[in-house]
């Protein structure tokens, strides 16, 4: 039955195993099991279940060592896929190993091999299996904790059994309390009272996750065992420690609870901020809701709401809601000024708030048009607060140190306020060249941008960007950082595993960090050292990610020529948000390049001196404010 099923079944591991174990306990042939096992790991090699039971079969059929020697070595070959395999396949050898060594002897040929076997095995999978695992696939040392108990039981060498357990708490066990109970027990069955104090006074020291536990098994060995004087000494031990660790978990309980309260807080601004949001985009569009000129039936004034839609056409509508949206409260002040001055509603308008401050400066500023040949000594800035205050002024005195300037032109509004860019222009090349080193300066919190004056119009795909895209052996790029971690704590870390010739911390526009850096090592060997020591380490509460510096290429997608006939629309349509639909809501009109001849009235065609009829302009602001106020003006007449 077994041998029907594997036929059409070759590849399920676990029917073989079912199979094997089968012919272990009932059939017990040797040339029958033997043969089965050696199919069985031949279709699935991947099973470490069937190689281990494959071992105890050769072992229970009494083969020769160095056939199961061999069958091990290509077990170890066959490609397994946890971690976890290679450790229970070593567990099964070493299992075997220790059968052949007769412990009644000092010393012996077998037991040599027992050790050298133990010793292979942790150094195979540290280098080997971690190496290709990234991950350890023995973290409690098990392996390490049989070769401990093999030596303290059977060899009576608690020395070498103390050097093991050394070993595995400073693997980073140390911090767990069954592991200290494990090496206490091993001390309190093999060793001597005073090596069993010593080892809970490090366990009540290194404990963190039940360090009651630890405490309570130190008092109970001296009530049994020691003086007063080791009971006043572990009493005071354990209430120090026990008082520290209470302190510890009430900073972790405040400091949970405060950032549960930020993310309320912040939950609470979002909501406020979308709610902002959406009554800001019904003022702007109030503003076809007006009060009909004349008196109703008894002497009141009527409103009149038309729906936005029933007034224009559809490509109207959507141009008109694009332009709302980007100008805001600014256009929505110059339409009600226009009509005021209009006198469409029969009133008179508010007088003009008087100019003071930066917009009569701005006023007063003359425009300076381009010169192209002052691009050589002139540097641009960029993301620079807005609610910086005289910026000619902060900006000469930061970049004086660079040569001597020229000139500062600042950026504003129309309304005078400052847009958060400017040019910088020096008297030299030289000292143009020398303010690029100022660039990603700090100022007034955020990073100023320092980039070259380029002509966008002559050069639009022109980019700068001054860190290499490519990759970069000697640099790494860390993720997963905590928000709150410094440049000088990051470099305190980094400088542990190599010398460090930069690090940079990757900020937003506003200067607030985003949890990555790059930092830059003097050479391939330190960058890879420090790869595999800091990836995965925790600062912070949280858990970094490093890998060798490699940022993906930048795709800019190609402009088809098919799509240069609607650049006019979109042009004066402006930047679109994402619509329930893909389709591009262009009207016919637009999209007609040729007028076919029409039909006049008496059926003849129309005459070849008419002019043909023009594709339609880009539409200026001004040109949204007249086709709103016509609108309107006809909507009101109808209603006259």
């Amino acid at each position: 039955m077994y041998e029907r099923a594997l036929a059409e079944n070759c590849l399920v591991p676990h029917l073989w195993v079912h199979y094997t174990q089968y012919l272990d306990r009932q059939l017990k042939v040797k040339e029958v099991v033997l043969s089965a096992y050696e199919r069985a790991v031949r279709n699935c090699p991947w099973a470490v279940k069937l190689w281990s039971q494959y071992l105890l079969a050769m072992e229970r059929h009494r083969m020769e060592h160095q056939a199961i020697s061999e069958t091990f070595e290509k077990a170890l070959k066959a490609g397994f896929t946890q971690p976890t395999d290679y450790v229970e396949i070593w567990q099964a050898y070493l299992d075997y190993l220790r059968r052949r060594v007769d412990f009644t002897q000092d010393s012996s040929k077998e037991l040599e091999e027992l050790r050298s076997a133990f010793g292979r095995a942790i150094k195979y999978l540290k280098q080997d299996v971690e190496e290709r695992f990234n991950v350890s696939g023995d973290p409690s040392c098990s392996l390490m904790q049989a070769w401990a108990r093999i030596e303290a039981r059977l060899c009576n060498n608690m020395q070498k059994a103390r050097e093991l357990w050394d070993f595995i708490m400073v693997k980073g066990n140390a911090k767990y309390a069954n592991m200290w109970l494990e090496y206490y027990n091993l001390e309190r069955a093999h060793g001597d009272t005073p090596h069993c104090r010593k080892a809970l006074y490090r366990a009540v020291q290194c404990t963190q996750d039940y360090p009651e536990h630890v405490c309570e098994v130190l008092l109970t060995l001296e009530r049994i065992e020691g003086t007063l004087e080791h009971w006043d000494a572990a009493v005071q031990r354990t209430e120090t420690r026990l008082a520290r660790v209470k302190e510890q978990r009430e900073k972790a309980a405040q400091k949970e609870a405060s950032l549960a309260n930020q993310e309320e807080e912040r939950a609470e601004q979002h909501k406020e901020a979308e709610a902002k949001k959406k009554a800001d985009r019904k003022t702007a569009k109030a503003g076809l809701k007006r009060k009909a000129g004349g008196c109703g039936e008894w002497g009141q004034e009527e409103e009149v709401e038309v729906p936005v839609k029933r007034m224009m056409g559809t490509s109207e509508y959507l141009l008109y809601e694009e332009e709302m949206e980007r100008l805001g409260e600014l256009e929505l002040q110059r339409n009600t000024e226009l009509e005021v001055e209009l006198g469409l509603f029969g009133r008179k308008g508010d007088p003009k708030p008087k100019e003071e401050g930066a917009a009569a400066k701005w006023k007063d500023t003359p425009k300076v048009p381009h010169d192209s040949t002052k691009e050589p000594f002139t540097v641009f800035l960029s993301n620079l607060s807005y609610k910086m205050t005289d910026p000619e002024v902060k900006l000469r005195a930061l970049f004086a140190s660079c040569g001597e300037v020229a000139e500062v032109r600042s950026i504003y509004s129309n309304k005078g306020a400052f847009r958060g860019y400017c040019y910088v222009e020096f008297k030299d090349e030289k000292s143009a060249l020398k303010a690029f080193e100022l660039d990603r300066t700090v100022v007034e919190g955020r990073p100023m941008f320092v980039s070259p004056c380029v002509d966008k119009s002559k050069n639009p795909d022109f980019k700068v960007f001054k860190y290499s895209t490519a990759l970069e052996k000697h640099k790494l790029f860390i993720s997963g950082l905590p928000f709150s971690c410094t440049k000088q704590e990051l470099e305190k870390i980094c400088k542990a595993h190599g010398t460090v010739k930069e690090l940079r911390l990757v900020t937003n526009r506003a200067g607030k960090p985003k949890g990555l850096a790059y930092v830059d090592f003097e050479n391939e060997a330190q960058a890879s050292q420090a790869l595999l020591k800091m990836d995965g380490m925790d600062i912070k509460g949280h858990v970094i990610k490093v890998a060798i510096s490699n940022p993906p290429s930048r795709r800019f997608p190609e402009k088809p020529e098919s799509q240069s006939q609607n650049q006019s629309f979109h042009t004066a349509q402006g930047r679109r948000r994402k619509g329930r639909t893909q389709l591009e809501m262009v009207p016919r009109a637009l999209q007609r390049h040729s007028n076919p001849p029409s039909k006049a009235e008496n059926g003849g065609e129309q005459s070849p001196s008419a002019p043909p009829a023009e594709l339609p302009k880009k539409m200026t602001n001004a040109d949204f404010a007249k086709m709103l106020l016509n609108n309107t003006c006809r909507l009101l007449l109808s209603f006259l």
